[in-house]
C-alpha cells in the first residue's frame, strides 16, 4: 500500500510561480510513475504531468513549457513546479502514483490563481 500527501497549495497571482509536493509513504519503494493531475470546477480529472522512475517526463500541452516536474526518489517525493501561472490553471491537484499492484491517489491540494 502507498500513501500519498500533497501540500503547497494556496492562493497565486497571474504570471507567479508556485511548487507542491507529494510524498510517499508505506511501500513507496515499489513506485513506477508518478505524477500531477488536475480537476477545474465543472470539468474532468486530467493529467498535467508525471515522471517515471527514471526520470523520463510527459506534459499536458497545456502546461508545456510552464511546469516543471521532478522527483527525490530517496524521499519517495515528486515536485511540480509551476510558473507563469494563469487564471485557468485554477484547480485542484491530486498526486497520483503507479505500482505493479495499483493506482494510488492523494487528497488533493487548490491552487488558486487570481489577482
Amino acid at each position: 500500500q502507498v500513501q500519498l500527501v500533497e501540500s503547497g497549495g494556496g492562493l497565486v497571482q497571474p504570471g507567479g510561480s508556485h511548487r507542491l509536493s507529494c510524498k510517499a509513504s508505506g511501500d513507496g519503494s515499489s513506485i513506477n510513475a508518478m505524477g500531477w493531475y488536475r480537476q477545474a470546477p465543472g470539468n474532468q480529472r486530467d493529467l498535467a504531468a508525471v515522471i517515471t522512475s527514471t526520470g523520463a517526463t510527459y506534459y499536458a500541452n497545456s502546461v508545456k513549457g510552464r511546469f516543471i516536474i521532478s522527483r527525490d526518489n530517496t524521499k519517495n517525493t515528486v515536485y511540480l513546479q509551476m510558473n507563469s501561472l494563469k487564471p485557468e490553471d485554477t484547480a485542484v491537484y491530486y498526486c497520483n502514483a503507479e505500482d505493479t499492484t495499483g493506482d494510488y491517489w492523494g487528497q488533493g491540494t487548490q491552487v488558486t490563481v487570481s489577482s
